[in-house]
């Protein structure tokens, strides 16, 4: 069975799991799966587009912080790239706005918290940035339908 159709029979309930385990599951390529099922969802529900938008960002970015604790405890140097790491160092947590983007995404998280950002503003531009992208979807599919 495709994960974007198990998800989307799920309705808001598997938005919000595939929007979280899609920051952490990279190895089920959950990310590029996520979209699709949020435009389903929406599809099907257009009156819910409030509590779908609220629903993937949240998610998402609890998805995304999961990943910045778990750097957290790896030892320095481990399981990112250095360009990764340098990248970090020198922006600093706005980078994290880009933690949406397939593939960077959750070494940037990663990275984060294996540099040791702070809490707040990690979340704040975590939470900026997965919610610009589900505004730029939702915004675009409200367009083209």
């Amino acid at each position: 069975m495709d994960f974007a159709s198990y998800f989307g029979n799920l309705g808001l309930f598997g938005v919000a799991l595939s929007a979280f385990l899609s920051q952490r599951l990279k190895q089920m390529n959950l990310q590029n799966r996520l979209t699709p099922a949020v435009i389903a969802y929406e599809a099907a529900f257009p009156g819910r587009t409030a509590a779908l938008f609220l629903t993937a960002t949240l998610m998402n970015t609890a998805g995304a912080m999961t990943s910045w604790a778990l750097g957290r405890f790896i030892p320095e140097g481990k399981k990112v790239s250095e360009p990764t790491l340098a990248k970090l160092r020198r922006f600093g947590t706005p980078l994290l706005f880009f933690s949406w983007v397939p593939v960077i995404g959750d070494a940037l998280s990663l990275g984060a918290g294996l540099i040791r950002t702070p809490f707040i503003p990690a979340l704040l531009f975590t939470l900026l940035g997965k919610g610009a992208r589900y505004a730029a979807i939702l915004g675009l599919f409200s367009l083209l339908k």
